[in-house]
C-alpha cells in the first residue's frame, strides 16, 4: 500500500494470479479498516497544501507522470498482461489511453475559469469561483486496471483534491506500478494514496461513511453501485458511478453487412468481452442477416485464445471461473430457448487452457426476450444477434433496458443516422465507428448505468465545487 508518501508492508498479504495460467505472479497487502482511515487523514492533511498551488504546478507534476507512464509503457502492459489476461498489443493501447488522460488534464487543470455575475445593485458585484470539491475516494475495476486509474486520479488532482484509491482486488499490481509512477514525479505525500484489500467491503464503507470524504467514484457493477450510492447518501457525499451496460449495435439494411460484422468482431471480442460499452444486443435488419453471420462466423473462427504474451493470441481468458460459469450460463440458457449456436459455446479445455479461464468466441442467432442474454450484461465472448424488420421496433428493443451506457448504429443514411442518435437513450452512441472514446470526449451513461461523466471537459467539472462571492463596494 501506499499511505502518506510512503509504501506499506505487512504480514498480512493476499496472492495475485495470472488468470491465463493460474499461476501466482505476486501478492500484496491485505489492507482494512484502520489503513483506509489512516489514508483519508493523510489525503485530508495533504488538501490545504495542494489545492494552494497554482494550477500550472499541479499541472507539471500531471504532465511528468504522463511522460513518465509513456517511458514505461512496455513493462506496464507487460505487467498488465499478465495480471488482467488481455493480449500485449491490447495492453500497449491501453497504457497509451491511461496516459492520455494525465496529458489531458494537465491542461485542463489550467482552464478551471470562474466567472463574474452584473448585478441589480450598482453598489453590488458577484464573482463566481470554482474550488476542489476535497478529499476523493476512488474504487477502480479490473478490466482496465490502469486506464480506469488515471481517468479518475487525474481530474481529481488537476482540480485540487486528493486521493484515496481502492484498486480491484484482482489487478493490484498495476495500481501499484502507477503510484510508483506518481511518486517518483513529485506528487507529494498524502495527495495519492493506495489502500489494496481482498476484501473490499470494509473500505467500502469508511470511504462512504468517513466524513472527511467529501466525493466518491466508482466504476464497477450497477448492483455495486447502488450500494455504495445509497451508504454515501446520508452525508450527501458527491457521487459519480460508470456502472454496468448492456449495449446494442444496430446494423440497418443500407449498411454493408461484411463492414459491420468485421466491426462487431472487432468491438464484442476486445478485452474478450470485459468492457463496459462492450455491444451486447446485436440488431441486425433481416435483409442482411445471412451475409452479417456468415462473416461473423469466420471472423470469429480466426480468433486465437491464449497467453497474452503469445503474439499469436487474439483473445484472453476471462477474469475467474465466476465469469466462465455466468457466460456458460447465458449460453445455455438462450440455445434451450431455441438460438441457433454457430460457434463456440464451450469453456476451452484444450492446450494448456484448462489452466486459465477461457470461454470459446461464441456466436448465437434468433434471440429473443425470454433469454438471459436479451436483460442480462454478459461481460464476455458471445455475440448475441437478433432479426428486426424496421426502424421503430429495433429502437423500442434498443431503449428496452434499464441501461444506458453505449450504443452503436451501422448505416449509410444521413436522417436515419441523426435520428437513431437522437432516438437511443444512451450516453455513448458510435455512429459507424466502434470505438467512440477519448480523454477528450465524455464517458457516462444514462439511466442505471451512473452518474456524471468521466473524460473530456465535464471529467474536472465533477471535482469542482462553486462557490459564489456577493460584494457590496
Amino acid at each position: 500500500m501506499y499511505i502518506n508518501g510512503e509504501w506499506i508492508t505487512s504480514p498480512q498479504m493476499f496472492p495475485v494470479f495470472n488468470p491465463a495460467t493460474g499461476e501466482q505472479i505476486g501478492a500484496v497487502v491485505d489492507g482494512g479498516r484502520e489503513d483506509a482511515s489512516r489514508a483519508i487523514a493523510a489525503a485530508r492533511a495533504a488538501l490545504p497544501g495542494w489545492s494552494a498551488l497554482t494550477a500550472y504546478e499541479r499541472s507539471s507534476r500531471l504532465a511528468a507522470a504522463h511522460q513518465r507512464m509513456m517511458a514505461r509503457r512496455p513493462q506496464l502492459a507487460e505487467l498488465m498482461t499478465r495480471e488482467q489476461g488481455k493480449p500485449l498489443k491490447a495492453a500497449l493501447n491501453e497504457v497509451g489511453y491511461a496516459a492520455d488522460f494525465l496529458l489531458w488534464f494537465a491542461e485542463e487543470a489550467k482552464r478551471v475559469y470562474g466567472q463574474t455575475i452584473p448585478s441589480s445593485r450598482s453598489d453590488q458585484r458577484f464573482l463566481v469561483h470554482r474550488q476542489p470539491v476535497g478529499v476523493v475516494a476512488a474504487v477502480t475495476p479490473w478490466n482496465y486496471p490502469v486506464s480506469m486509474l488515471t481517468r479518475k486520479i487525474a481530474p481529481a488532482l488537476a482540480a485540487g483534491c486528493t486521493v484515496v484509491l481502492k484498486p480491484a482486488e484482482a489487478t493490484p499490481l498495476c495500481a501499484v506500478a502507477v503510484f510508483e509512477i506518481l511518486h517518483e514525479v513529485g506528487i507529494p505525500a498524502g495527495v495519492v494514496n493506495l489502500v489494496t484489500a481482498l476484501d473490499p467491503a470494509p473500505i467500502g464503507e469508511v470511504f462512504c461513511t468517513h466524513p472527511e470524504v467529501r466525493k466518491l467514484t466508482f466504476t464497477g457493477s450497477t448492483a455495486v453501485g447502488k450500494k455504495l450510492a445509497q451508504a454515501a447518501a446520508p452525508q450527501l457525499k458527491r457521487v459519480s458511478m460508470e456502472l454496468g451496460g448492456h449495449a446494442p449495435f444496430i446494423v440497418f439494411d443500407d449498411a454493408d453487412p461484411v463492414h459491420a460484422a468485421r466491426g462487431v468482431a472487432l468491438v464484442k471480442f476486445l478485452n474478450t468481452g470485459q468492457a463496459c460499452i462492450s455491444p451486447n444486443r446485436i440488431f441486425v435488419q433481416r435483409k442482411i442477416l445471412a451475409p452479417f453471420l456468415d462473416t461473423l462466423r469466420e471472423r470469429i473462427e480466426k480468433l486465437r485464445a491464449g497467453d497474452g504474451m503469445d503474439a499469436a493470441t487474439t483473445i484472453g481468458p476471462l477474469v475467474n471461473q465466476a465469469a466462465v460459469d455466468k457466460v456458460d450460463r447465458q449460453v445455455r440458457n438462450a440455445v434451450e430457448l431455441g438460438a441457433t449456436l454457430h460457434a463456440g459455446g464451450r469453456r476451452l479445455l484444450e492446450n494448456g487452457l484448462d489452466r486459465g479461464f477461457f470461454y470459446a468466441p461464441t456466436l448465437l442467432s434468433g434471440v429473443d426476450t425470454r433469454m438471459l442474454i436479451y436483460r442480462e450484461e454478459t461481460f464476455g465472448p458471445v455475440a448475441a444477434v437478433i432479426a428486426f424488420d424496421d426502424e421503430d421496433e429495433v429502437l423500442a428493443m434498443a431503449n428496452d433496458t434499464s441501461y444506458g451506457l453505449a450504443a452503436y448504429v451501422y448505416t449509410r443514411n444521413l436522417s436515419r443516422a441523426v435520428r437513431t442518435f437522437e432516438g437511443l437513450q444512451f450516453g455513448i452512441i458510435g455512429i459507424n465507428d466502434i470505438n467512440p472514446t477519448s480523454a477528450a470526449a465524455p464517458f457516462g451513461g444514462m439511466k442505471e448505468s451512473g452518474l456524471g461523466r468521466e473524460g473530456a471537459r465535464e471529467g474536472i467539472e465533477e471535482y469542482l465545487e462553486t462557490k459564489l462571492g456577493g460584494f457590496s463596494i
